[in-house]
């Protein structure tokens, strides 16, 4: 059986990186292009610290796809380029997996119709972690029984983004199920950034990867729901099997749920 041609569009970057030295090591895949506004022109697997055939970084996702003829591709790359990125993949029918930070309802919207036009598959995951995942929908289903609830995410102090992409997630879902705050005052500035209706507080400190917690609070009793990401590996399981659907499903798909 071949193996899976895969572009890895942000190789440079932590996460990047961290994607190279996964599908390298996946007896499956094969890496076949790299993209990144740095470090152009380096090797992509030497640069992640690991042996390989050389995948030389690109700024161009249009020479990437045109030379390396990617069967699937994921974008770990800085929210100004992820949808300029993902048009260009889409238009040329690069199954499409989103990882990036600040994707946003209205982008939401420009994707689908992207991937209906040009009858391209694209996968938005907020979290590759299958342990925050499984944390979203725990939390989910405790919604059913308490009315308010609070969600306190904490990552490293380099995240671009604030909230996070899995709390604003976390959140619509908790509203879906009629969760609301305690305190509906919306005139205290410490008490968070609404999201569906839903507190958020944003932690940002060195030594934090990602973490987010929601708390929920009835009579006379509170339940924390937490998950804890101490290492960018957490990421890659899911990464991975992201890559592996992405190409069996039909317009665009939110949340690693729905391929696990």
């Amino acid at each position: 059986m071949s193996s899976l041609r895969i572009m890895i569009v942000g190789a440079a970057g932590r996460m990047g990186r961290e994607v190279v030295r996964a599908v390298t090591a996946a007896p499956d895949m094969a890496l076949v292009a790299a993209v990144d506004r740095a470090r152009v022109g380096e090797d992509a697997v030497s640069l992640a610290g690991v042996e390989g055939p050389a995948v030389p970084i690109t700024d161009s996702l249009r020479d990437a796809i045109q030379q390396g003829q990617p069967e699937a591709a994921v974008d770990f790359s800085l929210p100004d380029s992820v949808m300029e990125n993902a048009r260009t993949a889409i238009a040329t029918r690069v199954p499409y997996v989103i990882g990036a930070s600040g994707v946003t309802e209205g982008d939401l919207q420009e994707l689908a119709s992207l991937c209906e036009q040009h009858t391209t598959p694209a996968l938005v995951v907020p979290n590759f972690a299958l342990g925050a995942v499984l944390m979203m929908q725990f939390a989910a289903q405790a919604a059913r029984y308490f009315d308010s609830a609070e969600i306190i995410e904490l990552h490293h102090a380099d995240k671009v983004d604030a909230p996070s992409g899995t709390a604003r997630a976390t959140a619509k879902l908790l509203a879906e199920a009629g969760v609301s705050p305690a305190s509906p005052r919306g005139d205290q500035p410490a008490r968070g950034l609404l999201a569906h209706g839903i507190p958020l507080h944003s932690v940002r400190l060195p030594g934090l990867v990602a973490h987010q917690e929601v708390i929920f609070g009835g009579l006379g009793q509170t339940l924390t729901i937490r998950h804890d990401s101490i290492s960018r590996e957490s990421f890659m399981p899911g990464v991975l099997l992201a890559l592996r659907k992405v190409r069996e499903l039909k317009g665009l798909t939110v949340g690693l749920d729905k391929v696990m």
